[in-house]
């Protein structure tokens, strides 16, 4: 595994995105195959996850836990908060200081741990990001030794430009594909000139850029590649990318195409990784296959600028304007 620098710590340029590990939005997965997944992922090198609390409310921090008891290396976890819907200030009226330290000291318990290494903002409303509050409240949890570093995760362009004008902002996590390369333009350099690290979701597009699906693709009643695949129940930018699912299935035969063999998942992820701005992507894995997929792209080397060329043009042409939901 390769590594870079989140402010004067490395970790790895391959995370884990444990989403999947909630058990409520990609179908079920049981305890002990996910402490199986984030051993293959450590085993593999990995030091970083990211997770939330609303991840199977409390599920995905809680294996976690359970995980780092056996764990004799640094991993780092970054969690999330702020779409919390539980009384008495559920979303979206869960920003004052009190719910956000309830909501980091749930996250602590969850995860048996007394400090958190990453906190971040839970794609809140812009509004919330623009009046400031929160980043005040993430300086006080910060101060009383509730966590390290404060990031913020956001849905568009604009967020993350709002963000970057905070004091003390240690990271952006934002969506960044072959799907969505735009943000690179709009976001990256500014992050850069700020000392602020870029961690990307949705890598593979919900698994759109893995080249395993087909318009016969199915997916269970509780995946919200399901139930979500038109933005019906949150912003449809989260599931495949904000792409019409039959039409990624083209566009992604057409990227593939340009690669320069058929190992579609890890030259996405490559293809991210040759932006030095980014710090760690961090696919999610239901399987100790697809994790160690998933770090293989650690280990390949930089794309020809040709083939970024011609994957741009692609872009351009043919993939922009299909683009739905916040973005």
């Amino acid at each position: 595994m390769n590594y870079r620098d989140f402010k004067g710590t490395a970790i790895a340029e391959v995370g884990l995105g444990t989403w999947q590990l909630g058990s409520a939005d990609w179908g079920n997965i049981n305890e002990d195959d996910a402490i199986n997944i984030l051993k293959t992922y450590t085993d593999a090198g990995g030091n970083f996850l990211d997770t939330a609390d609303v991840y199977g409310m409390g599920v995905s921090e809680t294996v976690i836990g359970k995980f780092l008891k056996a764990v004799n290396h640094p991993v780092y976890v970054a969690t999330k908060l702020g779409r919390r819907g539980d009384a008495p200030n559920g979303w979206p009226q869960n920003f004052t200081y009190d719910a956000m330290k309830r909501q980091t000291e749930d996250s602590l318990r969850h995860l048996d741990i007394p400090r958190l290494f990453l906190e971040q903002l839970h794609c809140i409303p812009t509004t919330e990001l623009q009046s400031g509050k929160v980043f005040d409240h993430l300086r006080s949890l910060q101060q009383q030794g509730l966590i390290t570093h404060f990031g913020a995760s956001v849905e568009t362009s604009e967020e993350a430009l709002i963000c970057l004008e905070q004091e003390g902002l240690a990271s952006l996590q934002i969506i960044f594909n072959l799907f969505r390369q735009h943000v690179a333009d709009e976001v990256f350099a500014r992050a850069a000139k700020k000392g602020v690290a870029i961690i990307v979701r949705v890598p593979l597009a919900s698994g759109l850029l893995s080249g395993r699906f087909d318009a016969q693709t199915q997916f269970a009643a509780n995946d919200h590649r399901n139930y979500n695949a038109n933005g019906d129940a949150f912003n449809a930018g989260e599931t495949f990318s904000g792409i019409e699912f039959k039409e990624g299935i083209t566009l992604a035969d057409k990227i593939k195409n340009l690669l320069p063999d058929n190992r579609m998942p890890q030259w996405a992820i490559r293809w991210i990784l040759d932006h030095p701005e980014v710090t760690t992507v961090i696919p999610g894995a239901s399987k100790m296959a697809q994790v160690n997929s998933n770090v293989e792209a650690s280990f390949l080397p930089h794309l020809p600028e040709a083939i970024h060329k011609d994957l741009r043009e692609l872009y351009n042409a043919e993939i922009y304007d299909k683009i739905r939901g916040h973005f």
